[in-house]
């Protein structure tokens, strides 16, 4: 029953982003100023895991009333935050997170990968245009304690 609860807390915690901050890296007379901004993601099925990934954010103008294209530059480091808990077998690979960085275009996105010989799960995350995506991406990895065996789909 608590690991249910955790698992639901996860999902819903995961409906958006959540903003930590945000600094500024060049003025605009007009419009918002270009920074670079750290959200939260925490992982939908992978209770006491939350992704931090850090991203460009084009100000101006444009960035004010939404048709600016986001730099496809993240950095990512995700952490155990709490004691884990996974309520059901993980995919290998599963997209756990995206979020559009352009008005149509482009995506951000943050893959979820289960290393079994190692009981570790590894994030990436990277974006995506519809014609053309960009090599661009960034990695990292949480070890599971020996004693929590990841569930693997078969």
């Amino acid at each position: 029953m608590k690991h249910a609860a955790l698992l639901l807390l996860a999902i819903t915690a995961l409906a958006r982003a959540e903003p930590i901050g945000s600094v500024d890296t060049a003025f605009k007379l007009i419009g918002p100023d270009h920074k670079i901004v750290v959200d939260a993601y925490d992982d939908p099925k992978v209770g006491g895991v939350t992704c931090y990934v850090s991203r460009a954010k084009t100000g101006g103008i444009s960035g004010a009333i939404g048709l600016a294209e986001d730099k496809a530059e993240a950095s990512i480091a995700c952490r155990q935050v709490g004691p884990i808990a996974i309520g059901q077998p993980l995919p290998r690979q599963e997209e756990v997170f995206n979020e559009r960085i352009s008005l149509v275009f482009k995506k951000l996105r943050i893959v979820r990968m289960v290393d079994a010989q190692r009981n570790t799960l590894i994030y990436l995350t990277y974006s995506d245009r519809l014609i053309d995506g960009s090599p661009k991406n960034s990695v990292t990895a949480v070890p599971v304690a020996r004693d929590t065996p990841i569930p693997v789909k078969k």
